[in-house]
């Protein structure tokens, strides 16, 4: 199944975001930061990634569902994204 190309321009985002974050890892480590300023910031790369793959799961099941029959209308990607998030 292929991703929608809306859903991976926002996957793109999310990993430029966290491919910066996690050079600022690297110059904090370099640098000889605070192991807890290292810490929060390798878990904010860490939320970063997550939120990419999550991303693609929900376009992939959004459009799983939109074809699937029933009387319920679809759920959006934003709703399935959510559910998504929760579980993490």
């Amino acid at each position: 199944m292929k991703v929608e190309e809306e859903a991976v321009s926002a996957v793109l985002n999310r990993l430029r975001r966290a491919q910066g974050q996690l050079a600022g890892v690297i110059a904090m480590i370099e640098a000889g930061r605070d192991c807890k300023d290292v810490v929060t910031q390798l878990a904010a790369v860490s939320r970063a990634l997550d939120r990419a793959g999550f991303k693609i799961v929900a376009s992939g099941m959004r459009q799983c569902l939109a074809t699937a029959d029933g009387d319920a209308p679809p759920m959006s990607e934003a709703e399935l994204e959510k559910l998504f998030l929760a579980l993490a």
